[in-house]
């Protein structure tokens, strides 16, 4: 059985603790938490999306996920985060305390299976996201990262995407040059059209499949 939405997980846990939430607010590329600071809160995204990364030795930032609304991100397994968390865009999150989780887990099982299918759910994308990276070509991770947005966004046919390209080439280990190559190929191909900036009206999802394979 598929584990409920991260959403119905997040307000479970909160009904089952009798916790209550604490909102705030993020403007564009405002840091939420950062790398190595203490992890005292998990944090749910209520609208708006948020980038987790790491900055490299030499200077270049690697994203590890794009956290959409509904998605549950900062539940570490050490005390201290292990990325920075920034707003892609105008953002609003809820946060509740980690030791107040904990303690409830501790007793409550059902709690504790759901965080538990929330930290499975970050391995897997985790274990997804180093073979894109070891094992894709440039175009192979394009479109696995256009399908991927396609589904989590659960697009019909035009995906708003909350990330600029450079996001996108520091999420799939590719130049920004890379990308909009990529990104024009397809629309070469009849693959997808360009709605605006952030905008892609995907035409042929078979096609993106095919590729991604």
């Amino acid at each position: 059985m598929c584990p409920p939405p991260a959403d119905d997980q997040f307000a479970t846990v909160m009904g089952l603790a009798g916790m209550v939430a604490t909102s705030f607010r993020y403007q564009k590329d405002e840091e939420i938490f950062g790398e190595d600071e203490p992890a005292e809160y998990v944090y749910q995204v209520i609208h708006g999306a948020v980038r987790t990364y790491k900055l490299l030795s030499d200077g270049r930032r690697q994203i590890g996920s794009f956290h959409l609304a509904g998605d549950v991100f900062g539940l570490e397994y050490g005390t201290k985060h292990r990325a920075t968390a920034e707003a892609l865009c105008s953002t609003e999150v809820r946060l509740i305390q980690r030791r107040s989780l904990e303690n409830v887990a501790k007793v409550d099982v059902q709690v504790s299976r759901i965080l538990w299918n929330v930290t499975s759910g970050e391995l897997r994308h985790a274990e997804d996201h180093m073979l894109l990276l070891g094992c894709k070509t440039a175009m192979e991770r394009v479109a696995a990262f256009l399908l991927e947005m396609d589904r989590r966004l659960k697009a019909s046919s035009m995906v708003a995407l909350p990330m600029c390209r450079r996001d996108i080439g520091d999420y799939l280990g590719l130049t920004l040059e890379t990308v909009s190559r990529a990104l024009s190929q397809l629309h070469d191909q009849g693959v997808l059209d360009f709605s605006g900036a952030r905008q892609i009206v995907i035409r042929n999802r078979q096609r993106l499949r095919d590729i991604n394979e």
